[in-house]
């Protein structure tokens, strides 16, 4: 990362400010979208003057560097109080991964992560930064949901992981315009049967009822 990006002296007033601008630019990234939030509004958000902006991030470059990085440790926190959480006694554990990872894709850090994957398709410099985290994030497969995946390297339980992901992230970006509620909760339902067959849990042997 850039030296630049930290202030020549990192007090704790600076790290205070630097999260609050983070986290005003997860915000907007989630609301409005990567390129509206521009640095200008960014700053707006975190109460700070365009120069004190720029003393922090001197360029569009740092900022979205650092905000990655920020996103992602948001991200895996979010991770382990749900997997804690879905890993409950006393329920499917397959079941309430896949709804856990569901709730999750609600959340800001998600929602932003999911922003600045669409706007690198179109953006060389995001899509070059961003690049390493998406990596990082493929290769784990949501591992903090054991139950989403079971153990192991088997072509099945990879398939299991893709198929849970790749689905509820579908879902999640996905513009359902009617019965919102109905059509997901149905797709929900496929997606829980789905995983279970293929992780061999359970006596469930069709996708539908």
């Amino acid at each position: 990362m850039d030296a630049r990006t930290y202030p020549a002296k990192a007090t704790p007033k600076s790290l205070r400010t630097r999260a609050r601008i983070l986290d005003a630019a997860m915000r907007l990234f989630a609301q409005i979208g990567y390129h509206a939030a521009t640095n200008g509004l960014i700053a707006d958000a975190a109460k700070l003057t365009r120069g004190a902006m720029l003393y922090h991030f001197a360029t569009r470059e740092e900022l979205v560097e650092a905000a990655i990085t920020h996103i992602e440790v948001a991200r895996a926190r979010l991770f382990e109080e749900a997997a804690r959480a879905s890993a409950a006694p006393g329920q499917d554990a397959s079941e309430a991964a896949i709804d856990a990872y569901w709730a999750l894709l609600q959340e800001p850090p998600f929602v932003a992560f999911a922003e600045l994957e669409a706007a690198a398709r179109t953006e060389p410099m995001l899509r070059a930064r961003l690049a390493a985290a998406q990596a990082a994030f493929d290769h784990a497969q949501v591992g903090g949901f054991g139950a989403l995946a079971q153990a192991g390297e088997d072509p099945r339980f990879q398939t299991s992981r893709d198929l849970g992901r790749f689905l509820l992230e579908g879902m999640a970006r996905g513009a359902m315009t009617y019965d919102q509620s109905a059509r997901r909760e149905r797709l929900l339902a496929v997606v829980k049967r789905a995983v279970r067959m293929l992780n061999r849990k359970g006596d469930v042997h069709d996708l539908w009822d």
